[in-house]
């Protein structure tokens, strides 16, 4: 019949999934009777970790809320500590110690950005957890991240913010800071958001960015993350997912290459590759994902692969998930580079 343990996180993702018709897909998947599944959602429900609505042909489940808390914070003389210690961090106490470090990690992270870059008086930070997962929403109403990295950068337009914060090691504070908070930030997480302005950047654990342009018009910038509770990821690995081995230093990023292909556009133009490649010469590695880009121009991959990394030698570009029309214009790039 499978491990109650098991099966009791199932019907917890079945439920985050798509709350109908449960009991039935449950039952589908495990071999069981419909009686049987009903007897381990009953179970949850007893225990107050699911909520149920309707009648027993057409019932709706939810996840139900275990512990939440929120809190407005003034940010003149706040310390991000201050925020984890007394809010956030008694509602995961519980949970494993990776877990309760990528949230100590994140919390803070984003706090301090903040405190240091938003402007704002004050900070909104609001936490809940059910039995799958935690979130936690971190809001300011400062001037807007997207439009503050746009104004210090001198960038077109504040798209190419997120192209640059999906890159890593950007800060408009270098002195006092590294630029790599939520770079690794939204990393660590299984869903990270940031929205500001009408543009929403999102990261998920499957290493997936991309951009959505969000009617609602956030003021400020807010932050949303998301971590399963019983999550295996730990900060110090992730870390060492984009060090080299030689230094554990920050030297290697990937890069979601449709960050620069805005809507109903082609990535066919030199500028367009100088714009991705703005600050690859941080890094010792950049790896370059092509998921979701269709196909490039000559002009484009020949100002990325061959003028970038002739001026560039002691940067290495790679390439992943390229179709064949796009591995061909790379392959006719590099090819030139070599003679």
């Amino acid at each position: 019949m499978g491990d109650k343990k098991m099966i009791s996180r199932r019907i917890l993702t079945l439920i985050a999934e798509n709350s109908k018709d449960v009991a039935k897909r449950l039952a589908g998947e495990f071999g069981f009777s419909r009686q049987t599944a009903n007897t381990h959602i009953k179970a949850l429900l007893e225990n107050g970790l699911i909520i149920a609505e309707g009648n027993t042909r057409a019932r709706i489940y939810s996840l139900a809320t275990t512990n939440e808390q929120s809190k407005l914070y003034q940010l003149s003389g706040l310390e991000e500590d201050r925020v984890w210690l007394e809010l956030t961090a008694p509602v995961v106490k519980d949970l494993p110690e990776n877990v309760r470090d990528i949230w100590r990690y994140g919390i803070t992270e984003m706090v301090n950005n903040a405190i240091d870059h938003s402007g704002s008086p004050f900070v909104f930070v609001h936490i809940t957890r059910n039995a799958l997962y935690t979130d936690c929403w971190v809001m300011d109403e400062g001037e807007g991240i997207f439009l503050k990295i746009q104004k210090e950068l001198g960038l077109y337009d504040p798209r190419e913010a997120i192209l640059e914060l999906a890159k890593g090691k950007l800060t408009t504070d270098p002195k006092n800071h590294t630029g790599e908070g939520i770079f690794f930030t939204s990393r660590v997480f299984d869903q990270f958001s940031i929205f500001s302005g009408k543009l929403r950047f999102v990261h998920t654990n499957s290493q997936i960015d991309f951009l959505i342009e969000d009617p609602s018009d956030k003021q400020g910038t807010h932050v949303f993350m998301r971590l399963f509770n019983d999550s295996d990821r730990t900060v110090q690995k992730v870390f060492n997912e984009f060090a080299a081995p030689e230094d554990y230093t920050f030297s290697k990023t990937v890069v979601p290459v449709r960050l620069a292909q805005y809507e109903g556009e082609k990535l066919v133009s030199r500028s367009q590759a100088k714009r991705l490649y703005q600050r690859f010469e941080r890094f010792r590695y950049v790896v370059l994902d092509f998921e979701g880009v269709l196909e490039i121009g000559q002009a484009f991959a020949d100002e990325l692969f061959r003028v970038f990394s002739t001026e560039h030698p002691n940067v290495e570009l790679t390439s992943i998930n390229a179709n064949k029309m796009v591995t061909q214009m790379i392959d006719r790039a590099t090819s030139k580079r070599e003679r």
